[in-house]
């Protein structure tokens, strides 16, 4: 028998609560200290380890600390700071982009609405929800791969396309519950629930877990 839009809702948030309980720090490890700086490290964390982001951005931001660096920037220049990172000529020009785009349009200032963030160069929903919870504090699911894949599995969606999944989580989970769900549900992702061999005997949620493919204690 299919489960009811209550029983899922009741579930998740059981689930939710022990994910809590499991990772009680979690939370967004890209480090930055104002919404501009967010943003930067949120275009480059795209194929690339947030521990890489940091690495890169630790000196980066030293020399970018306004919209106005970020559109002056030399494309060369900026290329090679940011080399490390992988697909460094789209991600400069992103960067570069969306700090044009932020002096012509915003004032310097980062918007803090989804239709202005997603509008800037090398901007998607993902980047801009990101930006909108975590240098904002407004409610925001952002979906990666982690989100995508630990909400297939928990029965959260069937969906693949990001936008379905952003829109049936939203609808799921309580709004107040947006920016911790997103951080648990990536962080189970990293530490438990990975694409491959995924950590079934010791997950947290096991018992309330729907995926036909878990691997059983024992």
């Amino acid at each position: 028998m299919p489960e009811s839009a209550q029983a899922k809702k009741t579930r998740a948030a059981k689930i939710l609560t022990r994910l809590a309980r499991a990772y009680p720090t979690a939370g967004i490890e890209l480090r930055f200290a104002n919404a501009l700086e967010l943003l930067a490290a949120t275009i480059l964390s795209a194929q690339c380890t947030d521990e890489r982001v940091n690495a890169v951005t630790s000196t980066l931001f030293r020399r970018y600390r306004n919209a106005e660096d970020w559109a002056r920037a030399k494309p060369a220049t900026l290329e090679k700071e940011i080399h490390s990172t992988g697909f460094f000529k789209a991600k400069a020009r992103s960067l570069m982009g969306m700090g044009q785009a932020l002096v012509e349009r915003h004032g310097g200032e980062v918007p803090r609405t989804l239709a202005e963030l997603v509008e800037l160069p090398g901007v998607g929903r993902k980047t801009a929800n990101v930006v909108l919870g975590n240098a904002f504090g407004i409610p925001a699911v952002a979906v990666d791969t982690h989100v995508t894949r630990v909400s297939q599995r928990l029965g959260f969606t069937r969906a693949d396309d990001a936008e379905k999944i952003h829109d049936e989580l939203c609808a799921l989970l309580p709004r107040p519950k947006w920016i911790q769900a997103t951080h648990l549900l990536i962080i189970h992702g990293r530490r438990t629930c990975h694409a491959r061999r995924p950590e079934c005997p010791r997950c947290p949620v096991f018992a309330l877990c729907p995926w036909p493919d878990k691997t059983r204690p024992g």
